[in-house]
């Protein structure tokens, strides 16, 4: 019975996703004000239908109904009770739902906060987010209906895959999902205001917050995955330059780009095309990664399908959104007439270089990802495309957008003095120098061109604040008063500078790694990085729903103990599969990673690193999204723009 209530309550979402679609944009034509003010009520409606279906196919994982194929397929009566829920979206089907639902959040947010929206807009930003759940949601319910039953039902499911029985994977899709689908908010935003003809300074910052809040849950979401893949998948590394990893750092990029351009339009009223253009293009590479993860032309250890009728569907529903949306930025992209001008030299100007040097990043990641896929479609050639080609040519295009990302925020607006900016830059140049020298003295060149640019970052970033606030050259008392005065975007602003520097300082302590594979038989040490790596026992250990073999393991260094390790293998019986459980010791500044492997005449194979600032990849990730969101703290951008007054005869409908 719940499983046919699910079902009803997406139909029903579907249904209302329709006539969100259709009311409001019919009532924004016709200026029919009753029928524009019922858009946030359809869009809280379908969120909790879709609530409604996602909390029966939860309800039917937890209590173990094997009557659901999705159930029966995806879960088992031993499961943590943890996995039977988190699972419900570890599959292609739930996942699929999971994606509507956050629309259908999406929708409502715009509903509940977008009250100082002009009538019009914020009916036609609805409608189209409508538009956007209904393929999704015809799709759940054509191809990927996760309420489908199987009959008889089997007395136990085949279980999840071992590897996303974890807590970080287990959290990891709705985080991520929320970056990809919040940027379909910015999406509308675009349509609707080429809807209008009509972008100004006061549509910019509208549409900043909800593109900012897209992009910290999906630096979120893109860290979260990544440690998983350092702690779980057991390969020692964080980035792997996977197809799939890949499909969620395009829009990242884009996203970035967008956040910044939309600074543009809210300033100058400059830029205004091309910042609609990367609205629409963010989501359009969010549906592309969905359409390259689940239609089976990647193959990846995070891929959910491999079914060739879906991919159709998806391609389809992306011709569809996206293509008729460049359409409309075709015809209409002519009429948005063009803002204040400023000087190359302006912190316009480095948003613009920032745009420029984002964007062709994405087209570099664009270009590896997807080449070998064509190639083999038309020429009929295999070719792999790996993280040499990627760190070859991103490289070139990181160092010039990290020099500028300190220099832009101490430029002035429309025309700038760049020798006067780069003065109030000296000492963050000076410890930028001295920390370049003194890594290339130890680790050679590109490490100390990581290191020179982290410390750049984050120097810069504090240098931008203390420029503000006029640090040791005001009294106290009124540095004191400055700090209070400054806006929260602007200490933002300058802690997301700083999480890049700590992310890139992560990244180049992991090129310095030293690593060995050992066999070992208890008793037995090996010598790496400084430690002595003991394996004192073999053990076994019961699971919940698999069988453990753990290896314990002593580390030294100058005879002094250090630390114990136990890294584990889990037998699945099953899947019949044997998944890794890594071991990690960290003090902040280093892990020690041990991995254990197969057993060979009475001997465990380990895999062990020393991971040098490992910890900083995500600590930076982390700052970075905190950084987002203290921006979004910020009264002024969190209200955006004050809503026009009313005028005596309802007109304002009409604006």
């Amino acid at each position: 019975m719940i499983g046919e209530l699910g079902h009803f309550a997406l139909a029903l979402g579907c249904v209302l996703a329709v006539i969100q679609a259709v009311v409001p944009l019919y009532g924004a034509q016709r200026r029919d004000v009753l029928l524009m003010r019922a858009a946030p009520a359809l869009a809280f409606g379908q969120l909790i239908a879709l609530a409604g279906a996602a909390g029966a196919l939860v309800w039917a994982s937890v209590v173990s109904d094997f009557s659901v194929a999705n159930v029966a397929e995806n879960s088992h009566s031993l499961k943590p009770l943890l996995y039977r829920i988190t699972g419900t979206w570890g599959n292609h089907e739930g996942s699929i739902l999971l994606w509507a639902l956050i629309l259908a959040v999406c929708g409502a947010a715009v509903g509940a906060f977008g009250g100082n929206l002009p009538t019009a807009l914020r009916a036609r930003v609805i409608g189209v987010l409508g538009f956007t759940s209904c393929g999704f949601l015809l799709f759940a319910l054509l191809e990927s209906n996760p309420f489908l039953r199987v009959w008889p039902p089997p007395v136990d499911g085949q279980g999840m895959n071992p590897l996303l029985q974890d807590p970080g994977l287990a959290f990891h899709p709705p985080i991520l999902y929320s970056g990809y689908v919040g940027f379909a908010v910015p999406f509308a935003f675009a349509v609707a205001a080429l809807i209008e003809g009509r972008i100004d300074a006061a549509w910019g910052r509208w549409v900043r917050p909800w593109a900012l809040t897209a992009w910290c849950f999906l630096t979120c979401g893109i860290a979260l995955g990544s440690w998983w893949a350092y702690y779980e998948v057991g390969w020692g590394g964080y980035w792997f330059w996977d197809p799939v990893e890949n499909a969620s750092l395009m829009p990242w990029l884009t996203g970035t780009a967008l956040v910044h351009s939309a600074i543009v339009v809210e300033k100058r009223e400059a830029l205004k095309v091309w910042t609609v253009l990367l609205a629409i293009g963010t989501f359009a590479f969010s549906l592309s990664g969905t359409f390259m993860v689940r239609s089976g032309i990647l193959n990846s250890v995070h891929s959910f399908a491999n079914d060739p009728a879906r991919g159709v569907f998806i391609l389809g529903l992306l011709a569809l959104v996206i293509g008729s949306s460049l359409v409309l930025f075709a015809l209409r992209a002519r009429h948005l007439a063009s803002g204040g001008v400023f000087a190359p030299i302006s912190r316009e100007g480095a948003l613009v270089l920032n745009n420029i040097l984002l964007c062709s990043i994405c087209a570099v990641v664009v270009t590896g990802t997807m080449y070998p896929l064509f190639a083999e479609l038309v020429l009929g050639a295999k070719l792999s495309v790996g993280a040499p080609f990627f760190n070859a040519t991103v490289l070139p295009l990181v160092i010039p957008l990290v020099a500028a990302m300190s220099i832009g925020p101490v430029l002035s607006w429309k025309r700038a003095n760049l020798g006067a900016a780069l003065m109030r830059l000296w000492y963050a140049a000076l410890v930028a120098l001295c920390v370049g020298l003194f890594a290339a003295w130890g680790w050679g060149a590109l490490p100390a061109l990581a290191f020179a640019g982290s410390a750049w970052l984050i120097i810069g970033a504090l240098a931008e604040l203390i420029e503000r606030t006029r640090l040791l050259r005001v009294p106290f008392a009124e540095f004191l008063d400055r700090v209070a005065g400054l806006r929260r975007a602007a200490f933002g602003t300058a802690l997301a500078h700083a999480g890049l520097g700590v992310t890139i300082a992560g990244i180049a302590g992991m090129s310095l790694a030293s690593n060995a594979v050992v066999a070992l038989q208890p008793g037995q040490s090996t010598h790496l990085a400084g430690y002595d790596w003991t394996l004192i026992s073999l053990t076994d250990a019961p699971g919940p729903n698999y069988q453990s073999r753990v290896a314990t393991i002593s580390l030294s260094r100058d005879h002094l103990p250090i630390a114990i390790l136990a890294p584990e293998r889990h037998f699945f019986p099953l899947q019949n599969q044997t998944v890794s459980d890594v071991a990690i010791r960290t003090n902040g500044f280093r892990d020690l990673y041990a991995v254990l492997g197969e057993e060979r005449d009475g001997a465990a194979v380990l895999r062990l690193h020393y991971n040098p600032l490992a910890p900083w990849i995500w600590l930076g990730a982390l700052i970075m999204a905190g950084g987002g969101a203290l921006s979004l703290s910020d009264r002024r951008l969190r209200l955006g723009a004050p809503a026009a007054r009313k005028a005596p005869a309802g007109a304002a409908a009409a604006q």
